[in-house]
């Protein structure tokens, strides 16, 4: 299948490790231009390897979107590339548990996974709605849908779950050359992420919750969710203005009151 994007360039937040590498290496392989972002230089070189086989250009920056006024000197870092691709896929927990948390860890979830996509957004939908092309891609999660993981976590994928519907209703109202979607995954196990790390402190906790939380009693893996999110880079997504698509393996319950699997 032709996904009409060789030669694009892509922005993937969080794109050195875990969701974000994979789709930075498939994305590669259809032959897009990648740049990615990551709190250190180890994973882009990591990346920069694995990928030099392939005919294109991979390009990494170290931000830290916790940083205060981050986006400044990152506008000015990309300013040269033509992005017209854009993967918003940072996020975490940031071990923030406590659902009577201060209200400044509230602002530091909220800004991970929430308003550092809107920065982006903002700073690249003009140039994709003056070329006529864009692909927006938000990674949310399962948890933005219904009550699962912490509280702050929960709220900040669901808002960019709905930011995700609103904004792409209003691009589709803009002439519709522009389009934002999102990803939500179900329980995915990465390599250093949270399950990885439960598995080897807690793998009884692991169990458990495989047992009561997902219908296939396994964690998703990396290859499972790119390809979804890849399909929605390309030309041919040019009719899921604000879809939200689980690629969860029947995890989410929010469409019932009970499971019918039980």
């Amino acid at each position: 299948m032709d996904l009409k994007i060789k030669n694009k360039w892509a922005l993937i937040t969080g794109g050195a490790n875990g969701i974000g590498e994979e789709v930075s290496c498939q994305l590669a392989i259809e032959g897009v231009n990648i740049i990615v972002t990551s709190r250190s230089e180890k994973p882009i070189k990591n990346l920069q390897q694995k990928l030099e086989h392939l005919n294109i250009e991979v390009h990494g920056i170290v931000v830290d979107f916790l940083e205060p006024n981050w986006i400044d000197d990152f506008k000015e870092k990309i300013s040269k590339f033509p992005i017209s691709i854009l993967v918003n896929n940072a996020g975490h927990t940031l071990d923030v548990a406590d659902p009577y948390c201060s209200i400044d860890d509230w602002h530091r979830v909220m800004e991970l996974n929430f308003y550092t996509a809107v920065n982006l957004c903002n700073l690249l939908i003009p140039n994709m709605k003056e070329n006529q092309w864009g692909r927006i891609i938000n990674i949310t999660s399962c948890a933005g849908l219904e009550n699962s993981g912490p509280v702050t976590y929960s709220v900040s994928k669901s808002s960019l779950t709905v930011y995700t519907r609103t904004m792409g209703r209003i691009l589709a109202t803009e002439g519709g050359h522009v389009v934002m979607s999102a990803i939500y995954p179900g329980v995915v196990q990465t390599e250093g992420g949270h399950w990885d790390n439960v598995l080897k402190t807690n793998p009884s906790h692991a169990k458990k919750y495989l047992e009561e939380r997902t219908p296939l009693k396994r964690f998703g893996m990396v290859s499972e969710i790119a390809p979804a999110v890849v399909f929605q880079c390309s030309d041919l997504a040019s009719f899921s203005h604000g879809a939200i698509i689980p690629v969860d393996g029947g995890q989410s319950r929010h469409y019932s009151s009970f499971n019918y699997l039980s």
